[in-house]
């Protein structure tokens, strides 16, 4: 077991049974305008969790946000989740509520909350608000490692007033980004594309400190190639160069004029190449404009890079990253495609998230 989950009370390691099980998911899932669901990963990863909880003879309460309502807004409601988890359960009662009304709920029904977000107090991490939470249930169980690296109520609050677990889907989030941390095989190779460079200095500084090979596409790439902010960039490749790290950028592109929207075909040779020499692999983030069909070659050659790569242990996270290569049947030639990208990236960056921190023991 990695260190980070000492300490910390693993759903896979006890036995609940007969309880109130309030569930923090990550159904924060794409939707289409007319409200259906385009990429149903998250929830697919949890319902392991849930199937073991039912089986316990358990009352579910699951607790999930989506999107950015600011108050209540019908668009970012959960009821798609709802219709989606009612052709899964079909063996269960499946119920959208809001406002906590959950007293008449039986052992192995499922009780959805409506949109954690439209309330205040969950991103402001009240704890009135976590402990109003905490009252309908017994027992509380993160499993939405997507949103771990959030100070929410219903993410570290709520374990002020609860005996809490870890869920089987955070416990396979945490170990794969700890194995990769802690003791990969080499050649490390990690590729970040995106579209800012800001959000992300903190992290390359970071990946120096443990890649053998950083290969950088997207906005990320244009800000060296172009020179956009020279201080971050000359830092960060005097950074590579110190600690003996071979970081590469395109050598060629698709673009409109002096865009670049995309790799080249010889910067995909090269980055392939390097990817076929690993033994361990991470991956966020796009290396084009993937929105546009026209820029999305590149993306999709480091896709087939990785996949093809069956001897490495690959790390896959980001919902831009996920978005690009969902459907693909060699998705499972991945290792580990995480459910949280920005939660993955800080917990490489940190060494650890507030979720996680929120469900040590206290001694």
């Amino acid at each position: 077991m990695t260190n980070l989950l000492k300490n910390i009370k693993l759903l896979s390691q006890n036995k609940i049974e007969n309880k109130r099980v309030l569930l923090r998911v990550d159904f924060n899932v794409p939707l289409t305008d007319d409200l259906q669901i385009t990429d149903d990963v998250r929830i697919v990863k949890s319902i392991q969790t849930m199937q073991l909880l039912l089986k316990n003879n358990n009352k579910i309460i699951l607790v999930s946000h989506l999107g950015r309502p600011q108050g209540r807004d019908e668009k970012l409601s959960l009821k798609p989740v709802a219709d989606y988890l009612k052709k899964t359960f079909t063996q269960n009662s499946i119920t959208l509520v809001t406002d906590f009304l959950t007293q008449s709920q039986t052992p192995n029904d499922i009780t959805l909350l409506e949109n954690i977000r439209y309330y205040e107090g969950e991103d402001k991490n009240d704890d009135a608000f976590a402990k109003q939470l905490a009252s309908i249930a017994d027992v509380y169980i993160n499993d939405a490692f997507g949103v771990s690296h959030r100070n929410a109520a219903s993410i570290v609050g709520i374990t002020k007033f609860l005996p809490s677990y870890c869920g089987l889907l955070l416990e396979k989030e945490i170990t794969a980004v700890t194995k990769i941390m802690d003791n990969p095989k080499r050649p490390l190779v990690a590729i970040i594309g995106g579209a800012k460079i800001s959000t992300k200095i903190v992290l390359l500084e970071k990946l120096l400190d443990i890649v053998d090979y950083l290969l950088l596409g997207g906005g990320i790439a244009n800000t060296f190639l172009q020179n956009q902010q020279p201080e971050i960039t000359q830092k960060i490749l005097n950074l590579a160069k110190e600690k003996n790290v071979l970081l590469l950028l395109p050598i060629d592109k698709v673009g409109i004029e002096d865009k670049i929207l995309d790799i080249g075909p010889k910067t995909e040779k090269l980055f392939s190449e390097t990817i076929k020499k690993a033994n361990t692999i991470i991956w966020n983030g796009p290396v084009g404009l993937i929105e546009d069909k026209r820029f999305t070659k590149g993306t999709q050659s480091i896709f087939t890079a990785i996949t093809q790569n069956d001897h490495a242990f690959s790390l896959v996270g980001g919902g831009d990253t996920l978005a690009s290569v969902s459907g693909n049947k060699d998705i499972d030639k991945i290792t580990h495609v995480s459910t949280g990208g920005g939660a993955m990236l800080e917990l490489i960056e940190k060494g650890t998230l507030p979720g996680i921190e929120a469900l040590k023991q206290k001694k």
